[in-house]
C-alpha cells in the first residue's frame, strides 16, 4: 500500500503504526536501554531489527518510526539505518563497504569531515582514497578505476561549490563493474532527487539539516538497498551507533513538514538567488539551477526541484572584504549547518586535491530560510553597498 502514496501522503502517514503509536497521532518518545523478557528463553531467542526489542542500541518505536519513514520516501530501498549525526552516518557508511587494501573515489567537491576521514582514519586503516573532479563522467571514472577499486562516494551538488554529478550514469557504470555507490544526498533530500530509484547503493543524509528543520538537533541516516541494508545496519551497531530517543523523535515530526518547508525554501532562494544575479557586485552564481553552475544540465534532467542552499562569487575584493560583508548582514546568522527556519551566512573556502578553480572572487554560501525575501534581499542590499 506504502507504495501506492503519493509523497506527500508519505510525508504524513510513515512509521506511525498502530502498534507503536497506540491511540496517539505519532509514537511517543520513549527512552531506555535495558529491555525486560519473559523468561531466558525468550530473551535467548531475541534479536534485532526493526520491531524487535532487543536492546536499546538497536531502537524502539521512537528510531523504528522514523527510519521506516525514510525507508518508505526512497523507492527500491530495503531499509534505514540510523547514526548520532551526518558525519557518523558517512562514516558508518564507508566502514560498511570498505576492507583493508581497498581503494575509495571520492568526489573532490566533498563536505571537509568527510574528506579528513578519508585521508586519515580510512588511511590509517589500509584504505586509500583517490579524489576526482565532480565533473567528470562516467566513461572518466570508468577509466579510473583500478583492481582494487571498491566503492565510488558522490555528493552531488557539492558542499560549497555546488558542481551537480551524473549521478545515474555514473551508478549504472559502477554496477557493470561491481563497485558500490554511496551518495551524500542531504542537499536534496529523497524529495528532490530519489537516489536509490536512480542508481545509488546506498543513500545518506544528515538529518539535522531539512528533516529537523529548526536547528536543534544532530542526527543522520542511511537508506539502502537490499544488497546493502544488513551490512550498513550491522556496521551502525558495530561501531555503537545509536539515535538518541528525542533527536528521533524530531526528526520524524519534522519529516511531516518537509515538503512545505521545502518548497517554501526553494521559492525563496530563488527569488533571492536571480536578484544575486543581477548585481553588478556579484561575479558568478553556483546555484544548481542556474545555467552558470557546473553540472546544471544534470539538475535539469535529474531533479525535482532546488533547496535552499547555494553560494555566489563577490566581483573583486579579497576574503578578507568578504568576512567584512557578511559581518555586514544583519538578518543572516553566522553558523555552520543549515536547513533550519533562519537564513545563514558563511565564508564558502573550498578545500581540493585536484584543482583550485578560480570561481571569480572570494565565495559566500547562504542557507535561505523562511523569513521574508524581500527583506532578505534588502538585507544583501544594504552589505553589498559597501563592499569592498
Amino acid at each position: 500500500m506504502a507504495e501506492d502514496k503519493k509523497l506527500d501522503t508519505k510525508l504524513v502517514t510513515g512509521g506511525r503504526r498502530a502498534e507503536w503509536r497506540g491511540k496517539l497521532v505519532s509514537p511517543p518518545v520513549d527512552r531506555g536501554s535495558t529491555i525486560l523478557f519473559d523468561d531466558v528463553a525468550e530473551l535467548r531467542a531475541a534479536g534485532p531489527g526493526l520491531g524487535k526489542y532487543y536492546y536499546g542500541l538497536h531502537g524502539w518505536p521512537t528510531q523504528w518510526a522514523l527510519a521506516e519513514a525514510l525507508t518508505e520516501l526512497e523507492p527500491g530501498a530495503a531499509g534505514t539505518a540510523l547514526a548520532e549525526t551526518g558525519l557518523a552516518a558517512v562514516t558508518a557508511a564507508l566502514t560498511a563497504v570498505l576492507e583493508t587494501g581497498d581503494e575509495l573515489l571520492m568526489v573532490d567537491s566533498v563536505y571537509g569531515p568527510t574528506r579528513r576521514f578519508c585521508d586519515v582514519v580510512l588511511k590509517r586503516f589500509g584504505i586509500s582514497t583517490r579524489y576526482y573532479d565532480p565533473l567528470t563522467s562516467s566513461e572518466g571514472l570508468k577509466a579510473m578505476l583500478g583492481g582494487k577499486t571498491r566503492a565510488i562516494f558522490l555528493e552531488s551538488p557539492g558542499s560549497q561549490t555546488f558542481e551537480v554529478q551524473d549521478v545515474p550514469g555514473i551508478c549504472a557504470m559502477a554496477r557493470r563493474r561491481g563497485i558500490v555507490t554511496l551518495l551524500d544526498n542531504t542537499w536534496a533530500t529523497p524529495l528532490l532527487f530519489p537516489a536509490i530509484a536512480n542508481g545509488v547503493d546506498i543513500s545518506i543524509q544528515a538529518l539535522s539539516k531539512y528533516v529537523g528543520g529548526h536547528s536543534d538537533l544532530l542526527l543522520g541516516s542511511i537508506t539502502a538497498n537490499s544488497e546493502w541494508y544488513e551490512r550498513v545496519q550491522r556496521a551502525t551497531w558495530d561501531f555503537g551507533h545509536a539515535a538518541a530517543a528525542d533527536d528521533a523523535w524530531l526528526s520524524a515530526r519534522g519529516l511531516r513538514t518537509l515538503a512545505v518547508r521545502l518548497k517554501r525554501h526553494e521559492e525563496s532562494t530563488l527569488k533571492v538567488a536571480c536578484w544575486l544575479a543581477e548585481q553588478q557586485k556579484v561575479a558568478r552564481l553556483l546555484h544548481p539551477a542556474f545555467e552558470s553552475c557546473p553540472g546544471h544540465e544534470f539538475w535539469k534532467r535529474d531533479f525535482k526541484g532546488s533547496a535552499g542552499l547555494f553560494s555566489f562569487a563577490l566581483d573583486g575584493g579579497d576574503p578578507a572584504a568578504r568576512d567584512r560583508f557578511i559581518d555586514k548582514l544583519e538578518l543572516f546568522g553566522i553558523g555552520y549547518s543549515w536547513g533550519g527556519f533562519e537564513s545563514l551566512a558563511t565564508p564558502a573556502e573550498p578545500t581540493r586535491t585536484a584543482s583550485n578553480p578560480d570561481w571569480g572572487g572570494p565565495l559566500v554560501r547562504l542557507q535561505i530560510g523562511l523569513e521574508d525575501p524581500d527583506d532578505l534581499i534588502a538585507d544583501l542590499s544594504t552589505a553589498l553597498e559597501v563592499y569592498p
